[in-house]
């Protein structure tokens, strides 16, 4: 596909977003942001109506509305660096609010398989958001973001814990987990046992960089997750059941968010 930018700043052409190849008015201002492209579809087709808007490298676009609200998902990729690609592209749209919908690992003893955590706050241990901000800066959900996931999962009469989430740049060494031919610095020999003891409730991969980035660019934002890696019992699980109650109460939590805006 042929595209060409009067900038090299700014690559964008009449407002065409280089890497979602988006512009302004394609999309509701509320979007869902799951990593991986393949779950786009699949969160749409829970929507009363959905459309697919744009795919170009890892991020895909649909729109549609969930019982009368308007709002699309836009998939991330996988980490910081292709979120913030993506969250930058989505705000120079008009992108108001934007929901992070994927899985994680869990970190506490009552946590398991299949239950949902909401995030109130991260540990950036990403170096994507420190191309942005001082490492001190606070990546924190927006509150009536994470209210209204609450919420929704209570509409949805799902198991879910809120709390601090800790955000990585890499899935094995950097959350504990040994390398190829079992390698693992000592810098993240103890970085699971740390992080539980901080009581933080999970780990995953883009959240810190979203929620700091949303800070500065004064836009809201959430996250909510699903378990598929119960650290602490050794399990691994996933399936459309799982992802699909996740894509339900954030698609919810947009529903409730749309309609306190309209009575203030």
């Amino acid at each position: 596909m042929a595209f060409k930018s009067k900038s090299a700043e700014r690559p964008e052409a009449e407002g065409l977003q280089y890497h979602i190849r988006l512009k302004a008015g394609d999309i509701p201002p509320y979007v869902l942001c799951p990593g991986d492209p393949k779950r786009v579809a699949k969160i749409a087709s829970l929507w009363d109506k959905s459309e697919f808007v744009a795919d170009y490298r890892q991020y895909v676009t649909y729109r549609g509305e969930y019982q009368g609200a308007k709002l699309a998902c836009t998939s991330s990729g996988i980490g910081s660096p292709a979120l913030a690609i993506a969250l930058e592209e989505l705000v120079r749209i008009g992108v108001k609010t934007v929901i992070r919908t994927g899985t994680c690992g869990s970190l506490q003893p009552e946590m398991h398989t299949g239950d949902l955590v909401i995030t109130t706050g991260a540990v950036r241990l990403d170096g994507a958001s420190k191309d942005y901000v001082i490492p001190e800066y606070p990546a924190v959900a927006d509150y009536r973001v994470v209210e209204a996931l609450v919420e929704a999962a209570k509409i949805h009469r799902v198991r879910f814990h809120v709390g601090i989430t800790a955000a990585t740049d890499t899935f094995y060494c950097g959350q504990g987990r040994p390398g190829f031919n079992n390698y693992l610095p000592s810098h993240k020999a103890r970085i699971f046992e740390d992080m539980q003891k901080a009581r933080v409730k999970n780990f995953e991969m883009e959240g810190g960089c979203l929620l700091t980035l949303a800070s500065l660019f004064g836009i809201s934002a959430g996250m909510i997750c699903v378990v598929v890696a119960d650290r602490v019992h050794n399990e691994f699980k996933i399936n459309d059941s799982m992802e699909q109650k996740c894509a339900l109460v954030a698609s919810e939590a947009v529903k409730i968010l749309q309609k306190y805006a309209a009575r203030i």
